[in-house]
């Protein structure tokens, strides 16, 4: 409501009257919520199980309302059973109708681009257009060595391979030379369903040549779990200040921002469930980072545990600084700080670590229940 200062024209002693002018409040847009995996893999659990009720987590994620639902690709370790995501995605767009699919995030230099170009377009033509691609240069270690890929070019290869699934997308005839790909006159059979192409997103932490890299094409970021809070939220100011000098204008209200998730009726149930399932997360993370080749796979954590001689990041800290685990009340409040720096769409890791496929869907539906309706 807004009073302006007005002269009465009848009036010979020219009064001041009040006019009010009601403005339309503007009205905040719902948040977004997605739902995001790594499908670890514990030792003594089957994978097979793993797959199946992810693909049950999605559907039920699509009747909750959740957005979105993304897929990481890792290889070679019990970190992730993400190895072929494309073809985890597929599996739940056969299984789902609204809620978007999306990779968080495709590697791509560990890829053939023509043959992810085919295979992309392929589920977003299968999805009825509900593909969102997001790429990423991933972790480079045993990873890139067993693909036999050398880690030092690993950003230049990184840009290319994208620019050449990016022009096959939305070009006949297609041809490029580069360091690394060539394509000459190349026509993408199944093209994208959505056009120009679909939804591009680049996850990124802190190098400068991959946000210049985002910016330069007019690509999303998205943050990722593996950073905490506040250093992402940092990198997603300074991606929305290079992007509106850029021109490109994306706002933080558009970037997909990724947290470890767990939420129980009370504090101290949330803490009990979560605890040791994010230690496994750091463990396995720690642990897979003293492996140069091979991996540990055939090796049990546990000997590994008993022998290192430095500790990985504590349940306090992860809970304070990288992980949303609590009541739905602190839930929300944690969810809100967010939002007061502009977040609007943001993304749960509900089952992390091997937490038990019963808790994560209660987790989920408590989400939904307690949490979800204080955003719209």
């Amino acid at each position: 409501m807004v009073f302006d200062k007005a002269y009465d024209k009848d009036s010979l002693t020219n009064t001041v009257s009040l006019k009010i002018r009601i403005e339309p409040t503007k009205k905040k847009r719902r948040m977004k919520f997605a739902v995001f995996y790594h499908m670890p893999w514990p030792e003594e659990s089957d994978p097979s199980r793993i797959f199946a009720e992810t693909l049950e987590q999605v559907q039920f994620a699509e009747e909750l309302g959740f957005f979105s639902a993304w897929f990481a690709e890792h290889h070679f370790s019990r970190y992730s059973l993400g190895s072929s995501s494309m073809v985890v995605a597929s599996a739940a767009a056969a299984r789902t109708n609204t809620i978007r699919l999306a990779t968080g995030v495709i590697v791509p230099t560990l890829h053939n681009p023509i043959r992810l170009a085919e295979d992309t377009a392929t589920v977003d033509q299968i999805s009825g257009g509900r593909l969102d691609v997001g790429f990423g240069r991933g972790f480079t270690g045993y990873e890139y060595g067993g693909f036999n890929i050398a880690t030092e070019d690993s950003q230049k290869r990184f840009q290319e391979c994208i620019k050449v699934i990016h022009g096959l997308w939305t070009t006949t005839e297609f041809s490029f030379t580069g360091d690394y790909y060539s394509v000459n006159k190349l026509n993408l059979v199944p093209p994208p369903l959505q056009k120009p192409h679909p939804p591009i997103y680049v996850g990124a932490t802190s190098t400068q040549a991959t946000l210049e890299f985002i910016v330069s094409l007019g690509y999303n970021l998205c943050a990722a779990v593996v950073q905490d809070t506040d250093a992402a939220l940092a990198l997603c100011k300074r991606f929305v200040k290079m992007s509106a000098e850029s021109g490109s204008n994306i706002p933080m209200s558009d970037i997909p921002f990724f947290r470890y998730f767990y939420v129980a009726e009370t504090a101290e149930k949330a803490r009990k469930d979560a605890e040791a399932r994010l230690n496994w997360v750091m463990d396995i993370l720690q642990y897979r980072g003293t492996f140069s080749e091979s991996s540990e796979v055939p090796y049990s954590i546990e000997n590994w545990r008993n022998e290192r001689k430095e500790l990985p990041m504590s349940y306090d800290y992860l809970h304070d600084n990288r992980a949303f685990v609590g009541d739905p009340d602190s839930c929300i409040a944690k969810i809100q700080e967010l939002r007061d720096q502009g977040i609007e769409y943001f993304g749960c890791n509900f089952a992390f670590g091997g937490m038990e496929h019963k808790k994560v869907m209660h987790s989920m539906e408590l989400f939904a229940k307690e949490i979800m309706p204080h955003f719209v």
